[in-house]
């Protein structure tokens, strides 16, 4: 039986029929007020995922705040993962690498499958996300994407907003600064198929209410959304993002896959 099944089942349905939303809190947001915030108008909102920070206590912060969301916790590090899913989170994910750039940290292909080893030693049975630099070159990332399958990667995630240079205002801007997560969303797809492999693919990082359903034309089971939603400090505004990313998601799309 798939780890997958372990899900909650509208969580576990969201992937399973491609249109799973997933808010991020923020890899390296700590701050509780900040991510209960963002998890209330996730839940409201109609995500049905919210990945924060590994740390145990901001994990029953947010199910304080929002009881019945489903909760992801990232981080580079495996050995801070079991405390986390102790506390009730219901996914590890290794990654978003998105802030580490910045710092001149990067993760080549071995670390990442190393950390994806170590994470399955560690938790066997839980459903575990891991995600794909994209600073690798594209042919590098398929193969990534299917030895972290085969390492045990429950889901595959893609990224590319940091390296994207957008410079046309408008639709066509949220476009060019969705481009490097949509390509590598198309092409992990592809390479998964070729080799038969079902891991679902969540594309995230840069995208928008205009290219979530790009995303999912691409061959995505889902999408994750950070900063549309977490650089807001005003949670009705929040609350309107999510709600017009669920509304983007319900877009009937042909897949391109």
């Amino acid at each position: 039986m798939s780890r997958l099944s372990s899900l909650p089942n509208a969580l576990q349905s969201a992937v399973d029929q491609g249109r799973a939303l997933k808010v991020i809190a923020g890899l390296t947001n700590f701050d509780t007020a900040s991510v209960q915030r963002i998890a209330r108008a996730a839940a409201a909102g109609g995500a049905d995922l919210l990945d924060l920070a590994c740390d145990p206590d901001l994990v029953r912060a947010v199910q304080a705040v929002a009881p019945e969301l489903p909760l992801c916790v990232s981080a580079v590090d495996p050995e801070l993962f079991p405390a986390a899913i102790e506390a009730g989170a219901v996914m590890a994910e290794i990654g978003n690498f998105d802030t580490f750039y910045a710092q001149g940290r990067v993760f080549s292909a071995a670390e990442v499958l190393e950390l994806t080893r170590r994470t399955r030693e560690l938790l066997p049975h839980v459903v575990l996300s891991v995600t794909v630099p994209h600073v690798l070159p594209l042919d590098e990332q398929e193969q990534l994407a299917v030895d972290l399958a085969e390492a045990g990667a429950d889901l595959i995630q893609t990224e590319g907003g940091t390296s994207a240079r957008p410079f046309s205002p408008g639709v066509l801007g949220l476009i060019e600064k969705a481009a490097p997560t949509l390509a590598a969303a198309h092409a992990i797809s592809r390479a998964l198929r070729a080799a038969d492999r079902k891991t679902p693919v969540l594309c995230a990082s840069g995208l928008s209410s205009a290219t979530v359903p790009l995303a999912l034309a691409a061959g995505a089971a889902g999408v994750g959304v950070g900063s549309a939603v977490n650089r807001l400090d005003d949670e009705l505004a929040m609350i309107a993002v999510v709600r017009g990313l669920r509304e983007a998601i319900g877009t009937t799309v042909t897949s391109l896959v």
